[in-house]
């Protein structure tokens, strides 16, 4: 026999095996027919049998029943229901809690804090005009920005210090220091 026909031989007798075990495992885990008989030792042949069952009581059921009364619920429109009204005592708690926090209140407000840097420090290089001085590379999605110490970044942040691994920023007019480190976080 050449080769190819052993190959195909093997290949359907793998084929039939299969079919043969993949058989054997579903009529193992299916579950038996039982008969009138069930085998002794099993739970229906050992458990002990019920008494007869007790009938229904349907009288209830064929009693009058009370008609429906007024309701204002919808079932065909979607809305929360209403909120029930506050009593006088609670009107006068929240109004004595509002009295109170406009109190506490009066004094400035603050503004508040600017959004965060967006720039990411990617790292630095040593800056070749002043040896010891290094320039900060910073990004965003739209572009890649450098600076030394001092220097404006993006017609926006002012590099205040470059560390070793973190780099901090300002916004032009002082306000809004951050320090972001080269880990991106």
């Amino acid at each position: 026999m050449d080769s190819k026909r052993q190959r195909e031989l093997a290949l359907a007798g793998g084929a039939v095996l299969l079919l043969a075990i993949a058989t054997w495992a579903i009529q193992r885990s299916a579950p038996q027919a039982t008969g009138a008989n069930p085998p002794a030792g099993t739970a229906a042949a050992t458990s002990p049998q019920k008494g007869p069952v007790a009938d229904v009581d349907l009288k209830p059921l064929e009693s009058e029943r009370p008609e429906p009364g007024e309701s204002t619920r919808n079932p065909f429109r979607f809305k929360q229901k209403p909120p029930p009204q506050p009593s006088a005592a609670t009107i006068k708690q929240r109004e004595e809690q509002a009295a109170q926090a406009a109190t506490l209140a009066s004094g400035p407000v603050e503004p508040p804090p600017p959004p965060r840097i967006p720039l990411k420090y990617i790292g630095d290089v040593s800056d070749p005009k002043n040896p010891g001085k290094r320039i900060a590379v910073l990004s965003d999605l739209r572009g890649t920005y450098f600076g030394r110490e001092g220097e404006v970044v993006e017609g926006r942040y002012r590099i205040v210090k470059i560390g070793v691994e973190s780099i901090e920023l300002a916004y032009l007019d002082g306000r809004g220091r951050q320090t972001i480190r080269q880990t991106g976080q």
